[in-house]
């Protein structure tokens, strides 16, 4: 677990519900400014094929969007930054205007099949595609440039695994063609054998 982000989510609000409910609480004395990758967290998002982002609005909603696209199109940028190309869509911009208030994110990647997910803690700035072409090619997925309007880069304050505890499964359906692959094998196989019997 990362200092940091424990110092920055261990409110005193948490904090005093903690000891309502546990009669204690935890506390971070000193943490870093910044908590950077290891080879763990750089891994693990370069290979997330989704996530949630949560942006709060100038009315103080938090607002949460999913985001997806062929896996590695969340490209680590450096220690503690992320970005990735923001596709045309259903053209609300709840998210970039919400970050126009406050540059506050936090983020939650999941890898459903080994239950793991990942959180993290951000200021995040939206960039025109067309004023940063070098910038959109980079973090563009392959074959999909066209379709980039914004670039989203977060710098990432911190980052906290999560226990796997109540994570369902999941599977895409890649993920289940390639696990089912040798079964369909083995099965024509067989069917081969009682064929040619």
């Amino acid at each position: 677990m990362a200092d940091k982000f424990m110092q920055l989510v261990l409110t005193p609000a948490v904090q005093q519900a903690q000891d309502k409910y546990f009669g204690k609480h935890q506390a971070v004395a000193s943490a870093p400014d910044v908590d950077p990758f290891t080879g763990s967290e750089t891994y693990f998002i370069g290979t997330r094929d989704s996530f949630y982002m949560a942006t709060v609005s100038e009315t103080g909603w938090p607002y949460v969007q999913h985001r997806g696209g062929p896996p590695g199109f969340v490209k680590v940028l450096g220690p503690n930054l992320i970005g990735f190309a923001d596709f045309k869509g259903n053209r609300q911009l709840i998210s970039t205007g919400n970050l126009d208030m406050t540059d506050r994110v936090a983020l939650f990647m999941m890898d459903y099949p080994q239950r793991t997910r990942l959180k993290l803690l951000g200021h995040a700035r939206v960039l025109s595609a067309r004023e940063n072409p070098e910038l959109a090619d980079q973090l563009a997925p392959e074959g999909l440039r066209g379709k980039v309007e914004r670039l989203f880069l977060i710098q990432v304050i911190s980052y906290d695994w999560n226990c796997p505890q109540y994570i369902t499964p999941r599977f895409t359906a890649a993920e289940v063609e390639k696990y089912a692959a040798p079964l369909k094998a083995r099965i024509a196989e067989l069917e081969a054998q009682l064929a040619g019997k």
